[in-house]
């Protein structure tokens, strides 16, 4: 039943007049006469006495007016208190999809303790999505890294990470702290596709001669770390992916590292909230909370 039908019955009910109320809920004379029609259809039962002096209610429409305003009063309760409620304040926060699944994990479990009604919508993707979002004021924030083309942004270095050489843990290699890159001539490699270091790392094996074989090239980090930790080959990735069943080695070398920061879009002045100290509490060990600009 349409709310608008009870409205023209009830200024039908309250005036004894159809003229009157219709003046009461601005429409015309034939449109409240036909929604009372489409009423009287639809509750199977006439609710009014028509003569030439007065409109009066029938022993249907006088039970019907009972209900008519509980109806409208509880809906209008009802609009109250969610008016009163206090609304949540959405989040919108960008990850980058090479930042481990575990640090996630850990800033969302730290959000949802003192989220402070703070809604989290969370994107995971590209560096390229990412800054495009905050640009255009699609996202709110980004756990991404930090890069000349994100200048124009604000930014926070959360962790300063070197990228490493992941082997398995029972791996040959695995109790070596430092080994040279031409030591893996023939180790077997797995490649992930989206390392954001995989030119800096093919031109320092191709510098070495070593043109290894490739057991696996995927898109999914956590898959490549798993096959890893399976024996399936090596690979090249941030410490911070460590894991177990995983050792890592440093190259002799091979000096790339990466910073992980938060990086804010234009429209968010205030740089405080769950979502941000989550990140900073998460981070924290590592050096979080150093302004870059």
């Amino acid at each position: 039943m349409d709310r608008y039908l009870l409205r023209y019955f009830l200024a039908v009910a309250e005036l004894g007049s159809f003229s009157k109320a219709a003046a009461r809920v601005s429409v015309t004379q034939p449109t409240l006469s036909v929604g009372i029609a489409k009423l009287e259809s639809e509750v199977g039962a006439r609710l009014f006495e028509r003569t030439t002096r007065r409109v009066s209610l029938t022993p249907a429409g006088s039970k019907f007016l009972q209900h008519a305003r509980r109806i409208t009063q509880e809906y209008e309760a009802a609009l109250r208190d969610v008016s009163e409620t206090p609304q949540m304040k959405r989040l919108r926060a960008g990850v980058l999809s090479t930042i481990p699944a575990r640090d996630l994990e850990r800033v969302v479990a730290q959000h949802a303790k003192a989220s402070g009604g703070e809604a989290l919508e969370i994107l995971d993707s590209t560096e390229r999505d990412i800054a495009n979002r905050l640009s255009d004021g699609r996202l709110d924030v980004a756990i991404t890294i930090l890069r000349p083309g994100l200048d124009s942004f604000a930014q926070e270095r959360l962790r300063t990470e070197p990228y490493v050489l992941f082997v398995a843990a029972n791996h040959k290699l695995s109790g070596a702290l430092s080994i040279e890159g031409g030591e893996l001539a023939g180790e077997t490699m797995i490649v992930r596709r989206q390392c954001e270091g995989l030119p800096e790392i093919s031109r320092y094996f191709t510098n070495r001669d070593v043109r290894p074989s490739f057991s696996l090239r995927t898109l999914s980090d956590d898959r490549a770390m798993s096959m890893v930790a399976a024996g399936l080959g090596v690979t090249v990735a941030p410490a911070s992916f460590k894991a177990p069943g995983l050792a890592l080695v440093n190259l002799a070398g091979f000096a790339l590292s990466r910073d992980v920061g938060l990086v804010f879009s234009d429209r968010m002045r205030d740089r405080d909230g769950a979502f941000i100290e989550a990140a900073r509490a998460t981070y924290a060990p590592s050096g979080a909370g150093r302004k870059v600009r």
